[in-house]
């Protein structure tokens, strides 16, 4: 009988081992979405959209009265309908029978991600103006604390053109706090960052704001354990004419349960680029490598068909693979100066037979054409722009897309202009602070109205453009990243993160605080760069490459190519999940790195970077995504020797990385062996 208990014993032990091997090799990604991920969302939407009586998320005031007030009274219709398998719509509308004020709350609500989203429109439906309509919020609501602890808040600063940009913020919120967020000058990432992560006992949200001009944002903390968020336009008090439409910011929110703050940003990232990158072609989008001329041909305005020509091949001579040359500013009539814009045609005296003899040039060796655009912006009096329509610019200097006849103007030229010229990649450029331009068109009960109408036409343009041209890209620019709020970047990616570009440090400092909320990005390779330390900083999922290929040029090309040949092997990981292993900083004395890890693949790198005055010669890694029970093929992409590891080993001990030189950058691959 003992024996039989004993063997009865070991079954049940070799079983459940078996269980433990079986589910460390099929183990989820740390990213997983769990079940209580996605009932926090649930709870979340059913009380404040759902419900018979919602709590609901925004808030506007309209003829003095707030709208907790007055919805409730007004008479109310809900709609529902499934635009996919991940995703539900909820339209709520409310009609004011008195003034024919309508309010429309449409929300999607998705099944696979705990997320959920909301934009609210306001249409006069009546004869005559309305009242006034004003404090449009597209998000205000309240999160209580349930426990001990405290709400801490995760951000980023926006870009400002300097090695700080992106920097990584944590504030906590302590009792009686008031934190204002907004950004400058009417660019919704101008110095500002409308992406947030708020952290509670027992997990947190992300909350995003879409909208391309001026937001502010508002975090709260009274005494009682509340916390009272709102955000919206700047400022809004406006009275609508007979058929006017206004909105609200598009504001989504990411719930995720526990206290691991990676696990979230890397769910995240993950909700970002299936549900909010483009999809061209309605194909994820892969790393893609560009090159430009800019920096020897003072961007365009000094360049002409046959050194386009010339610098394609020079690039592929030298065993450099492109996906993408890069026309940028001032190959339209500027007199040699790119920012006197406003006349959107080629300049045949450089370039006889349009830009399409050199698109035709590139297609036929394999590589696609970006071309830079800034139609927003009339930088020429005598531009076709300022000298045919000075009724379309707002100050003389801004095309306000808010008028339809403009936005049907833009999408007809540039969409002809894209098909004539062979155009592939549609690159958009914004050099300009909005926001006076705008305002200064407000009478005093319209305050906020031309901003509003504007960036409805500005979405709009892009959405026509799209729709003419299904399968392209779109790169926005402004300034660098000064407009990459979520609206902007669900129709297009940044090419240029920033126009800080090239210094490695201030490359190394971007790439790790946009990571965690941007997965697709790029950045220059300057000209200059012939050491992998240099390159690496700036090796992200859209590299520019800037160098001198014309015949005479010097440098080691050689390693060029290398280094892009590794740029092409390790690229994919860097759209998976993201991990930091150091702390933030851009001083020189020190260490920084990451992880990027595909747990679907098996398979992440490692880049970590010593600077130039940091005395450390190795640093131990704890990485994240690995599987306990399994071996992994660890290299220096620079070395031909390989190490297996385990992942209870990287995980517990750590991988200790040694860079011998000052500065140094290293690339460390890891394969789960199977």
């Amino acid at each position: 009988m003992r024996k039989l208990i004993q063997i009865k014993k070991l079954c049940f032990t070799c079983t459940l081992l078996c269980g433990m091997l079986l589910s460390s090799c099929t183990r989820q990604p740390d990213a997983v979405v769990t079940q209580g991920d996605l009932k926090m969302k649930s709870e979340w939407v059913k009380e404040h959209l759902l419900n018979a009586d919602p709590e609901l998320p925004f808030s506007f005031v309209y003829d003095g009265k707030a709208s907790s007030e007055l919805l409730k009274a007004w008479q109310k219709k809900v709609e529902t309908n499934k635009l996919d398998n991940n995703r539900t719509q909820h339209t709520h509308i409310w009609t004011d029978e008195k003034t024919g004020l309508e309010v429309r709350c449409v929300s999607v609500e998705y099944s696979e991600y705990p997320a959920a989203e909301w934009t609210v429109y306001f249409r006069n439906t009546g004869t005559n103006n309305t009242p006034i309509l004003n404090d449009i919020q597209g998000i205000d609501t309240r999160f209580q604390k349930k426990s001990e602890g405290e709400f801490v808040l995760y951000g980023n600063k926006g870009d400002w053109c300097t090695a700080g940009s992106y920097e990584p913020f944590r504030q906590t919120l302590n009792p009686g706090t008031v934190n204002l967020f907004t950004p400058k000058g009417g660019r919704p990432t101008n110095y500002a960052f409308p992406y947030y992560n708020l952290q509670m006992p027992g997990g947190g949200v992300f909350i995003a704001i879409g909208w391309p001009g001026q937001w502010a944002a508002t975090f709260t903390r009274d005494e009682s354990g509340n916390l009272h968020i709102i955000a919206g336009q700047e400022l809004t008090r406006m009275s609508l004419q007979p058929g006017e439409t206004v909105r609200s910011p598009l504001v989504a929110q990411l719930f995720w349960q526990g206290d691991d703050v990676e696990r979230s940003h890397n769910i995240w990232r993950r909700w970002m680029m299936i549900h909010n990158h483009p999809h061209p072609g309605d194909k994820p989008l892969p790393p893609q490598l560009h090159a430009c001329s800019s920096h020897q041909y003072n961007e365009m305005t000094k360049a002409d068909e046959s050194s386009q020509k010339m610098f394609i091949d020079g690039y592929l001579s030298k065993g450099i693979k492109l996906d993408y040359w890069w026309m940028d500013a001032g190959w339209y009539p500027c007199e040699g100066q790119w920012p006197k814009t406003g006349t959107w045609e080629v300049d045949t005296t450089r370039f006889p037979n349009g830009l399409r003899a050199v698109s035709d040039y590139a297609h036929n060796k394999g590589v696609n054409i970006i071309v830079w655009f800034e139609p927003e912006r009339v930088g020429d009096v005598n531009s076709w722009l300022a000298v045919n329509h000075p009724e379309w610019l707002l100050g003389g200097k801004l095309l306000n897309l808010g008028k339809p006849e403009v936005q049907k103007w833009a999408i007809d030229h540039f969409s002809s202009f894209i098909t004539e010229q062979g155009v592939d990649l549609y690159r958009q450029d914004f050099n300009i602070d909005p926001l006076n331009y705008w305002r200064s068109n407000d009478s005093l009960d319209r305050k906020g109205m031309t901003e509003n109408l504007y960036l409805q036409g500005y979405l709009a343009y892009w959405d026509g453009l799209i729709a003419n041209h299904p399968g392209m890209l779109i790169d926005a620019c402004a300034s660098g990243g000064r407009r990459n709020d979520l609206e902007t970047m669900r129709r297009a990616v940044p090419l240029l993160r920033s126009d800080y570009i090239f210094e490695p440090v201030g490359q190394q400092g971007h790439t790790y605080g946009l990571s965690s909320w941007i997965p697709y990005y790029g950045t220059g390779v300057a000209p200059s760069c012939f050491s992998s330390y240099n390159f690496r900083s700036c090796q992200t999922p859209g590299p520019i490459l800037c160098y001198d290929v014309r015949p005479e040029a010097k440098g080691d090309f050689g390693l060029v190519a290398k280094l892009c040949a590794q740029w092409h092997e390790v690229s994919p990981a860097m759209l998976g999940d993201y991990y930091p292993l150091t702390p933030y900083s851009i001083a020189d004395n020190t260490w920084l790195a990451w992880q990027f890890d595909q747990p679907e693949q098996g398979n992440g790198i490692i880049q970590a970077f010593r600077r130039n005055n940091s005395d450390e010669q190795s640093k131990t890694f704890y990485l994240r995504g690995v599987k306990a029970l399994s071996q992994y093929e660890i290299r220096n992409i620079d070395e031909e020797n390989p190490t297996r590891i385990s992942g209870r080993e990287l995980k517990e001990k750590g991988l200790t990385v040694e860079i011998k030189d000052k500065p140094g950058a290293v690339v460390i691959t890891y394969t789960e062996v199977k």
